[in-house]
């Protein structure tokens, strides 16, 4: 399993840990990912993601799962998430 959010790609990056004499050792910094279930309005059901904490206030800030998906560009969503984005445009013109 990757350590990349689902939404937004956000990964690892890497840097230095500094001591008190200013020796540089490499680190990484990884992302706060989370396992959660955000409910989709056109689709009817929960759809499971791993996505960071900060993509899970973007998602609450735009709206929910439907139109944060609906704004989000194709090349930064795994393909999981391409998928259920998909799901929902098709839901969305049906209901139409």
């Amino acid at each position: 399993m990757s350590r990349r959010c689902e939404l937004t790609g956000k990964g690892p990056m890497t840097g230095n840990n500094v001591s008190h004499a200013k020796n540089r050792t490499r680190r990484r910094f990884l992302p706060n990912l989370n396992d959660v279930t955000l409910q989709s309005e056109s689709l009817g059901r929960g759809v499971k993601l791993r996505i960071s904490a900060a993509a899970l206030r973007s998602v609450d800030h735009r709206g929910g799962l439907d139109a944060f998906l609906a704004k989000a560009k194709d090349d930064e969503l795994s393909a999981n998430a391409l998928k259920v984005k998909k799901e929902i445009a098709k839901a969305q013109a049906a209901s139409a």
